[in-house]
This record gives structure tokens, sequence and C-alpha cells, in this order.
């Protein structure tokens, strides 16, 4: 099955800057939407971000519209995560989502593949 690999993850202070990315082990990845999510300890599993499978349309919640921006370069089957501005409640495991099908991009349960998922840290 398809494989997903986060990297970028760390201990920032607030204010500062990462960038995640989410490497697929085959090409067929780049066929679908993708999606980001997070869980903070002791919270549910929360939508963040999503981009179309050409990038052409790209969603956020909320909570992350304008600091966060969603990118992917299909050429090399990665989906990106910068993250600007962050802050303590930024702080979570984040969680890269493939080959969505479905309606709603915000559903996890319509997402096959997942990544292990890198952690982010921002201190105050």
């Amino acid at each position: 099955q398809v494989q997903l690999v986060e990297s970028g993850g760390g201990l920032v202070q607030a204010g500062g800057s990462l960038r995640l990315s989410c490497t697929a082990s085959e090409r067929t990845f780049n066929n679908y939407a993708t999606g980001w999510f997070r869980q903070a300890p002791g919270k549910e599993r929360e939508f963040v971000a999503a981009i179309s499978q050409s990038g052409g349309n790209t969603y956020y919640s909320a909570s992350v519209k304008g600091r966060f921006t969603i990118s992917r370069d299909n050429a090399k089957n990665t989906v990106y995560l910068q993250m600007d501005s962050l802050k303590p409640e930024d702080t979570a495991v984040y969680y890269c989502a493939g080959r969505f099908r479905g309606v709603d991009i915000e559903d996890s349960r319509r997402y096959d593949y997942w990544g292990q998922g890198t952690q982010v840290t921002v201190s105050s």
C-alpha cells in the first residue's frame, strides 16, 4: 500500500515558522487531494488544511487561515505545509492524509492513507 512519511516538525518559539513535508511512496498519490490533520494531547484529531490533486484548490481551517499555506510538488510526490506565526495552541502531532475520496474534504474518514505523524511544539 501507499506509504506516507512526514518530516519537518520540531520545537519553535511562538511567532516562528516551520515547514512540514509529506512524501508518498507511489506516484498515484498525486491523483488525489491530500490533507493535513493534527492531534494535540487529550484532544480529537482535527482538520488543518487540504489541497486538490493539481494544487489548484486549497482549504484551511479557520484557526490556521492566513498563517499556514499548503502546497504540493507532484514531481516529488510531496505535499508541504508552511506554518508561519506559530502559536502555542498549534502544538500537536501533525499527520499527512492521502487519497481523499469523498465530498467533505475535512472528513478524516474519507482519506485512505496516513503517515506516522511529526511533532510540532510551539513554546510561549
